[in-house]
């Protein structure tokens, strides 16, 4: 557990797809009363198109040059710039099942109620059921690479000025939001 959250002013919020980043982030950043960064934002365009990779990089390191930010996302491609300017990565560590149900209850929601992502994209039947691009396939494919890639990471702690903080359950990440409240 994190004993400085007060002092930490630039958060990398991370886990596998359907963990709960964006929430988490979201909730952080206003705690905090710092700007939030999705950085799946930063990386599609209109109808899912993804954004060329120096492009992504350039917005990324633009978004995390202030001096206090909440960022969420797992994009190998940009770590290196948003960990080596964070005081802090919080890992949500959440178990196979809580995370694809929760992905799975989100994706349902917003293609039943035709929500609109970003830039006009909206998650469809289409693609979450008979694509190979769909979420759901997305994170049942990299759920577990993506925790024993966290996990070599978290015991190595590769960057002495970063905080890492992993929470395993959902009701230890919201223990450690409350803390916030009280400070």
């Amino acid at each position: 557990m994190c004993t400085q959250a007060p002092d930490l002013r630039r958060i990398a919020v991370v886990g596998t797809s359907g963990a709960g980043k964006t929430s988490f982030a979201r909730a952080l950043s206003q705690r905090l009363q710092i700007p939030h960064i999705e950085l799946d934002e930063l990386h599609w365009s209109a109808n899912w198109q993804e954004v060329p990779d120096e492009l992504f990089r350039d917005r990324v390191s633009s978004a995390t040059s202030g001096s206090a930010w909440v960022s969420d996302g797992n994009y190998h491609m940009v770590r290196d710039i948003i960990w080596s300017r964070a005081d802090a990565v919080i890992w949500l560590d959440y178990s196979f099942t809580l995370v694809m149900t929760r992905l799975f209850m989100r994706t349902m929601d917003r293609i039943i109620n035709r929500t609109e992502i970003w830039h006009g994209n909206r998650e469809t039947w289409q693609k979450q059921f008979f694509h190979r691009d769909s979420i759901l396939w997305w994170g049942l494919s990299t759920f577990a690479r993506r925790r024993r890639e966290y996990e070599e990471i978290f015991e190595d702690r590769p960057l002495a000025q970063v905080e890492f903080i992993r929470f395993a359950r959902p009701e230890q990440a919201e223990a450690w939001l409350q803390k916030l409240d009280s400070n």
